[in-house]
């Protein structure tokens, strides 16, 4: 929901005085795009994250699993996309430089390794060619780099407020602390303590999904050691 204060800031960028509305084209959605399509697009991933890690999903099938972390990751992936392409258009319509701050460098680098992420877990982890050892070395590099991406994202979007803060407060500036400059730290400071909760979550032994041997237990009923 911490969303909808930018989404209401970009639809009264479009509305006329007498409140209508202006739609002439996809150009004027640019702006909304990053407000509507990436947050969504972060719980997505989130939720590919720490799938394995929910306790009542371990009854379900590791086959199932896998089809529900591939499907949330590949949501995320087609809305960070369209997201940035529509940043692209926007900055190419209003003859704005693009690929020039840290945020953008960044922001590109984790789309292009998310899509290599993706596109290697389907093809290593979710088709049935790849041999069973190599599925074995790979997943901890499939797990690290999962979670880096992920932290690469917060670090981009902390970035990414406040170069649109600076850029947007001129009076008040936003060296004067505006109320909105201190709603958006605040917004900042609780993406960073999302983060971390996220990646304890995801680190954490305990939560990680019980080897298949201990599934069948699960799965008839009987109590796990250290999971009751």
């Amino acid at each position: 929901m911490c969303f909808y204060p930018l989404l209401s800031q970009s639809l009264r960028a479009h509305t006329t005085e007498s409140g209508r509305f202006l739609l002439p084209s996809i150009l004027l959605l640019s702006p909304l795009c990053p407000s509507v399509l990436l947050p969504p697009a972060g719980q997505t991933h989130t939720g590919s994250i720490i799938v394995y890690r929910l306790p009542w999903t371990w009854k379900c099938s590791k086959l199932l699993m896998k089809f529900i972390h591939a499907g949330l990751n590949t949501i995320a992936m087609i809305l960070a996309i369209v997201s940035m392409v529509a940043v692209f258009e926007y900055h190419n319509a209003r003859n704005i430089p693009n690929m020039y701050s840290l945020h953008s460098w960044i922001g590109l680098t984790a789309v292009i390794f998310y899509s290599l992420q993706l596109l290697l877990g389907f093809a290593v982890f979710l088709l049935p060619f790849a041999a069973v050892p190599l599925r074995a070395a790979l997943m901890p590099i499939h797990i690290y780099s999962g979670l880096l991406i992920f932290a690469t994202v917060i670090a981009s979007a902390l970035m990414g407020i406040t170069e649109k803060l600076i850029f947007s407060l001129k009076n008040p500036a936003y060296s004067t602390s505006p109320p909105e400059a201190i709603f958006v730290n605040c917004l900042g400071l609780l993406i960073v303590i999302f983060g971390a909760l996220v990646l304890w979550m995801a680190s954490r032994p305990h939560w990680k999904r019980p080897p298949e041997d201990l599934e069948l237990e699960l799965t008839v009923g009987s109590k796990l050691p250290g999971y009751e």
